[in-house]
Parts: C-alpha cells; structure tokens; sequence
C-alpha cells in the first residue's frame, strides 16, 4: 500500500530548488517527456515520493525514471534501499545512466514507452481529476 503521509515541507523545498537547477541531461530528457508526449502520460519531474526526490514520475502508471551519473557508482547500497522502498510504495523504478540519454536519446525513449505499454493505470487519482 503507498504511503500516503504528508511530504514534509523541507522535501518539498528541495524538489522546488532541484527543479530549476536540472542537469544538462535531465533538461534533455525533460524535453522529450513534458506534455503527455509519451504515450500520453503526465511526468513531473524532481516529485517527492516520501523521504526521497525521484528525477522523473509518471503517477497515473506508477513508474519511475531515474538517471545516474558517475556519483551513482559509488551509492548502490543507498539507490538499492531507495529502489526498495519505491518498489514497496507500488513504483517501478527504472534506471538510466547519463551517457545513456546523451548517446541514446531513442532508445531511453522506447524503453520508456514499452515500460509505460506494459504498466495499467494506478488507482491514485491525478490532482488534475475533479477539476474543471
């Protein structure tokens, strides 16, 4: 069952500071997701899940995209329990390496979208259902 505590106010400043100061490679992934581009789907980008700050959630599919670079190597146990928990809030994580998107834009996409093919719609309702 997803953890639906409050996102402590910290957290939420974190995400707001990390979202305008996005890597390179996280603006070039951003750019060919933003606005229901893949599939349809909604992606927020630097979203608080709990304690952690993904790079990249599509809510609706309960999917998570994270990108790794060099300092990656060096967390594994910490990606590793992050993974775990996200996995037991009922998220797919899936993991890139920053190379991956600068020499691979493509194919990180259709990985994407076969992941966003293959996960039904989560019960979470979208802050955007009801409104109108």
């Amino acid at each position: 069952m997803p953890d639906r505590r409050r996102i402590p106010p910290i957290t939420t400043a974190r995400a707001r500071r990390l979202r305008s100061d996005m890597t390179d490679v996280e603006r070039r992934l951003w750019s060919a997701m933003r606005g229901k581009q893949l599939e349809g789907c909604r992606f927020r980008r630097q979203h608080a899940i709990g304690a952690y700050i993904v790079d990249f959630a599509c809510v609706e599919r309960m999917l998570v995209i994270e990108l790794d670079g060099g300092q990656h190597q060096d967390q594994k146990t910490y990606d590793d329990t992050r993974s775990k928990y996200l996995n037991q809030q009922g998220w797919q994580v899936v993991r890139f390496w920053n190379n991956e998107v600068l020499e691979n834009l493509d194919g990180v996409l259709e990985v994407i979208v076969e992941k966003l093919k293959s996960t039904p719609n989560s019960d979470i309702p979208s802050p955007m259902q009801g409104e109108g």
